[in-house]
Order: structure tokens, then C-alpha cells, then sequence
């Protein structure tokens, strides 16, 4: 994802707010609807609330929460190589 240090620490607190976000993997999303719900989840939580949730639901449910996991970086991976407009 990114090129140094300042840029992996941006993209990881995406993937975490994407993770604790309503979007869905079995949704068709766009890269909108994957920015929208990233903002969302910051202003609903902030970064560390983000990063506490994320924390929680591996305690609490790691199976699913690996799995989640893994989309929610695909996802913001893919949205930074993609137009706005473009599916995810």
C-alpha cells in the first residue's frame, strides 16, 4: 500500500475504520460508498476508538474477524488504485 511510514499508518487507520464500518463484503460497493464509510466510522469513533473496536471483535470473534479483516485491506488497496466512480 504505501511508501513510507506516515503513508502505512493513514492506510492502516482506513483499514480499521472500514473494518468497524456497516459496509458490507457482500455488498457491490464503490469506491464512494468505501470512502464514505471509512469517514463515517471516523466520525463516529476516531481513529483509536477504531483501532479499539477492531481489538474487540478479534478478542471476541477472530475467525470472522480475520476474515473481515482481510477485506477491509483489500478494499482500501483497491480504492487507492481506482478512479472515483469505479467498483470496488
Amino acid at each position: 500500500m504505501g511508501h513510507n511510514h506516515y503513508t502505512e499508518m493513514i492506510d492502516d487507520a482506513r483499514v480499521e475504520a472500514l473494518f468497524v464500518s456497516d459496509l458490507q463484503p457482500s455488498e457491490r460497493f464503490t469506491v464512494e460508498s468505501v470512502r464514505a464509510a471509512i469517514a463515517a466510522s471516523i466520525r463516529a469513533h476516531g481513529s483509536r476508538g477504531c483501532a479499539g473496536l477492531v481489538a474487540q471483535e478479534f478478542g471476541e470473534h477472530p475467525d470472522t474477524a480475520t476474515r473481515r479483516m482481510l477485506w477491509a485491506r483489500t478494499a482500501v488497496e483497491l480504492m487507492a488504485t481506482r478512479p472515483l466512480g469505479a467498483a470496488a
